[in-house]
This record gives C-alpha cells, sequence and structure tokens, in this order.
C-alpha cells in the first residue's frame, strides 16, 4: 500500500481480521494482542469502551466475541483516520464508533460496563522525541495522558461492578494498584506475563471492578515464547503476521 501503510492479518476466534497500519505510527504489538484476548466478556455486557484505541485494533478483535456497541476513543487525529479506515475494512461500521477526543474529557450521559486500555507504559522524560516521531512516541509514552488519568477517567464512566482491563509494564504494578484503590476500583484477575521461562517478567494483565467487593484470583503465568523465540502455542493460535 502507499504512504507507508501496510496491512496485518489477524487470525482471531477463527475469523480473519484486516488492520491498515502505517509505519510512523503506533502498530498491533503482542501486548494488543495479550490485551484482547485477556479480556473475558459477560452476556450482560453492552457497551465496550476503548481508551487510546488508535487504529482500532483491540475493538476489531473484541468484535470477533461481541456483538454489542464498542467505542473507541483516540486524541490523535491521524490515528482516528486511519481506525475509520479499518472499521470500514472490516465491515464493522454498525458495531464500531471511532471519537477523536481526549479521554480525560470524553463523557456520555450513561455508564458503560467495560472499559479496556493498553496505555503508554513510559512516563516522558524527554519531550524533544516527541518531535522526531509525533504519532508514534505517545502511544508508548505518557505525552497526553498518564495513568492516573486513565483510571480516574474509567471510575467516572463504569457502571458500578463495572470493569477496568488493562495492561502494563511489571515496573508499574504497584502504582497500579495503589491508583485503582485510590480510585474505588478493586483488583478482582491478575495475570503475569514472561517474555521465556527462567526469564523475568515484563507485563501483567489486570481486570478490576468499579465499587466491587475485595477478591482476586492470580492465573496461572503466561509464557509468550519458546526457547528458539517462536510463540508458544496459546500465543500462536492468537496471532500471525501474515502481509498482503
Amino acid at each position: 500500500m502507499n504512504n507507508g501503510k501496510k496491512i496485518l492479518i489477524l487470525n482471531q476466534n477463527d475469523k480473519k481480521i484486516k488492520l491498515i497500519q502505517r509505519k510512523d505510527m503506533f502498530c498491533v504489538s503482542l501486548d494488543t494482542i495479550l490485551l484482547s484476548n485477556f479480556i473475558k466478556i459477560k452476556p450482560s455486557t453492552k457497551v465496550i469502551i476503548d481508551f487510546g484505541t488508535n487504529n482500532a485494533a483491540i475493538p476489531i478483535i473484541l468484535a470477533t466475541k461481541f456483538q454489542g456497541k464498542i467505542i473507541g476513543i483516540e486524541i490523535q487525529k491521524a490515528a482516528v483516520d486511519i481506525a475509520l479506515e479499518n472499521v470500514k475494512l472490516n465491515a464493522l461500521e454498525n458495531r464500531i464508533t471511532v471519537i477523536h477526543e481526549d479521554i480525560k474529557t470524553y463523557a456520555q450521559k450513561e455508564k458503560v460496563d467495560l472499559i479496556v486500555c493498553n496505555p503508554p507504559f513510559f512516563p516522558l522524560s524527554d519531550k524533544s522525541k516527541v518531535k522526531t516521531q509525533p504519532l508514534k512516541i505517545p502511544a508508548r509514552h505518557e505525552v497526553y495522558i498518564n495513568l492516573e488519568e486513565i483510571i480516574a477517567s474509567a471510575s467516572r464512566l463504569l457502571r458500578d461492578k463495572g470493569r477496568l482491563v488493562i495492561i502494563n509494564s511489571v515496573e508499574r504494578m504497584n502504582e497500579t494498584l495503589l491508583l485503582l484503590k485510590k480510585y474505588q476500583i478493586t483488583p478482582k484477575k491478575l495475570q503475569i506475563v514472561y517474555p521465556k521461562i527462567n526469564h523475568a517478567a515484563n507485563v501483567f494483565l489486570i481486570e478490576a471492578g468499579f465499587l466491587a467487593k475485595e477478591g482476586m484470583i492470580v492465573l496461572p503465568p503466561l509464557i509468550c515464547h519458546n526457547k528458539d523465540n517462536t510463540y508458544v502455542a496459546e500465543i500462536a493460535k492468537w496471532y500471525k503476521t501474515d502481509g498482503v
């Protein structure tokens, strides 16, 4: 494709989806796939919001196992344009809405059941980096929003017992747990992710409920790669990178 675009094909829930990506923007990573597949959608769920949807990869993946409404919120106009292309490419215009707005100011009349977020993992220490990669740096660094603002925004939008599901670096686990408690969102399910066996963990996945009762399940660890750097079978069935 032109303008530095390419198409990534993913196999999700026995369905093939296509995602247009640009080299100068966020591209789907393993974190995206892990988060999307960690989410268990309850039958009572009516609306899902994806904070920082970027190219709409998460809403499109979730649409393979959820028939309700999905809203993607994205502050970068260029990312919104790609997201809308992807929604159309997968014929999901009647189920996925992409809104160009700051998460911190987004509001709607009704509370929602589920919010998902693959947040920027890293604080921004050097603002000059943004000038060199203005569309890519904000996806990984806290340029427009930080972790506390994400969790605070979720607490305003979730209905009672509504859930927030996020992925983050293990270095920020303690911070995440403290912020969830501050905003009355109770951790309910946790999974630690390791790149390889006998390697230190690098990310974690957590599901938490707004005004929910105490009590958290810690799932078995998830190991991503075999010794030869191939994906383990559990992940290989989700994720492939065939380009067309």
